[in-house]
């Protein structure tokens, strides 16, 4: 079991960029594939990233695409998401996943979640 813990949201104007951080306890970080998820008011979770234990592989919905980057630091036990050009649809919470399994991240482990706002 690891435990996942989100920073980095805020508030910010269409246009603007943030920078999210996922903490990952736990030994075994570098063997868990990690994902975000957002999920906007009256909607369901959706996937935005996945990056694959190593980081060779990542995998990103089709309206961050371009404008977000997944990252990660093994060395750190950290996962990242920049966002740059972000727009109001962006808006949301915030989770970080991590699964064992690249194609089950949604099955894995969640963190609490970080608020992302973006005004026009």
């Amino acid at each position: 079991q690891v435990q996942l813990v989100e920073s980095g949201g805020g508030l910010v104007q269409a246009g603007g960029s943030l920078r999210l951080s996922c903490a990952v306890s736990g030994r075994t970080f570098s063997s868990y594939a990690m994902g975000w998820f957002r999920q906007a008011p009256g909607k369901e979770r959706e996937f935005v990233a996945a990056i694959s234990w190593g980081g060779l592989r990542t995998n990103y919905a089709d309206s961050v695409k371009g404008r977000f980057t997944i990252s990660r630091d093994n060395a750190k036990n950290t996962v990242y998401l920049q966002m740059n050009s972000l727009k109001p649809e962006d808006t949301a919470v915030y989770y970080c996943a991590a699964a064992s399994d690249y194609g089950r991240l949604r099955d894995g482990s969640w963190g609490q979640g970080t608020q992302v706002t973006v005004s026009s």
